[in-house]
């Protein structure tokens, strides 16, 4: 009798657990300018892999989820004022956001890479440090961008601004994530027969992309990270990579 009791109970803290999580509804907010991760399509609606990622983990938990575009430079104020339960816009993680942040399991790997226009060849970092390059604002290209070239690296509120600016005259390179690079360089309209990935940064690090959450916010985390598991167990993330990234 004692233990049907437990097991009684067992099977209603679960069943309250489900329950609270089918209720659950997570603010989820995208700098939609990074190309194929996260971006506005043309029937204005935010798409991409981290996007679609999160529609998974979502469906995958039982939770619903809203999402919403908000510029670079104010999407983590937005997880700080609590406008937001998770960033989901290719947030590399690294110590010092993982300071002032929670991430989840890692969802995507990526490198730097090197953007350059066609009738112009760079093959190493070294080749860099006396050139004007551009980078979005407080992305890990830019934090590369100034290693290089210290303050004389240009920063830019979205990335497509510097693929203009490139493509213009008006910058020697641009450094970005290598998903990112390939779609500017090798789908945006006109940038083909213009622009080129020159090199892949050999850094030493892979960099890994992480949901982004509240400090603390154990709940959301859990939730996320087992969503992960989840899309990462049934093959929903290889789809996805070949949906949105290709080879």
């Amino acid at each position: 009798m004692f233990k049907k009791i437990i097991l009684l109970a067992t099977m209603l803290v679960m069943n309250a657990s489900l329950a609270m999580a089918a209720e659950k509804t997570l603010m989820v907010v995208h700098d939609a300018t990074w190309p194929p991760m996260e971006f506005i399509d043309a029937n204005r609606q935010i798409v991409g892999y981290s996007v679609d990622y999160i529609d998974a983990i979502a469906q995958e938990t039982g939770i619903k989820v809203t999402h919403k575009n908000v510029a670079w430079s104010g999407i983590f104020a937005e997880l700080a004022a609590k406008r937001c339960d998770v960033i989901a816009s290719s947030i590399t993680i690294t110590p010092e956001r993982a300071k002032i942040m929670d991430f989840s399991t890692p969802y995507y790997t990526v490198q730097q890479a090197v953007v350059t226009r066609n009738d112009v060849t760079y093959t190493t970092a070294d080749e860099l440090k006396d050139k004007l390059l551009g980078a979005q604002i407080s992305t890990t290209g830019y934090f590369a961008a100034k290693n290089l070239v210290g303050d004389q690296a240009k920063s830019y509120d979205a990335i497509g601004h510097a693929i203009e600016d490139l493509k213009n005259g008006r910058l020697d390179a641009v450094i970005c994530d290598d998903p990112v690079a390939a779609d500017f360089a090798l789908q945006g309209a006109g940038n083909k027969d213009a622009l080129k990935i020159s090199f892949v940064m050999e850094t030493g690090e892979i960099e890994h992309y992480g949901f982004a959450v509240r400090k603390g916010d154990t709940e959301t985390l859990e939730l996320l990270n087992a969503g992960i598991k989840a899309v990462k167990d049934k093959g929903i993330e290889a789809q996805l990579i070949k949906k949105w990234i290709g080879k």
